[in-house]
């Protein structure tokens, strides 16, 4: 976490103007840290307080903009903290005996969702807005294709058995999630759908 938060401090001197690429970067380098602590075994004793703790500090930062690298954009956004409470709910459900539900729901939103903010306002495509939220078509596509590819290498690396059709399903499902963004909504429903559906998915 230092370093993806020495990253976007990083980026925010580099590109000052460019205020929501530090926060993308941010939430993008958080999706790893699942599966690496996964793969290292961290028992839940030591993960769930953890993400508590780092929730509560971005709850912290969220209103004092501490590190103004994570929350300094150009609306009022509260995706952080949810994407912190995501993350805590569900390692309580599910760390560490269905860790693989965790790794889906927060990587599709880290990845999903991160590069679909990035190349969305970088590419010029048709848009449309719900709930004074801007979503675009490149945007959208690509967070249906990276939750798509996303899913289907975390079935592979678990070797758990996909269904295209319910790929698609649990897809859209995401990308319909995501469209309703307001407040930073997404970044708690995105993961906590994902995560649930799973299990669903790999039947």
């Amino acid at each position: 976490m230092t370093l993806v938060l020495g990253s976007a401090q990083a980026c925010r001197k580099l590109w000052p103007n460019q205020r929501e690429l530090s926060r993308k970067i941010v939430h993008i380098g958080t999706g790893p840290v699942v599966p690496i602590a996964w793969f290292l075994n961290i028992p839940a004793l030591i993960a769930i307080p953890s993400a508590f703790v780092i929730t509560f500090i971005a709850l912290i930062n969220h209103r004092w903009k501490l590190l103004p690298a994570v929350e300094d954009v150009d609306r009022e956004s509260y995706g952080t903290v949810a994407y912190g409470v995501a993350i805590c709910v569900l390692l309580v459900l599910y760390w560490p005996e269905h860790a693989a539900s965790v790794s889906a729901g927060v990587l599709v939103m880290a990845f999903g969702d991160g590069f679909a903010g990035l190349i969305g306002r970088a590419v010029h495509s048709p848009s449309w807005t719900i709930w004074e939220q801007r979503k675009s078509f490149i945007g959208t596509t690509t967070m249906a294709v990276t939750s798509a590819a996303v899913l289907f290498a975390l079935a592979l690396i678990t070797h758990s058995p996909i269904d295209p059709l319910r790929l698609l399903a649990v897809c859209l499902l995401a990308v319909a999630l995501e469209q309703f963004s307001i407040w930073g909504v997404d970044n708690l429903t995105v993961p906590l759908a994902v995560a649930i559906s799973w299990a669903w998915l790999t039947a």
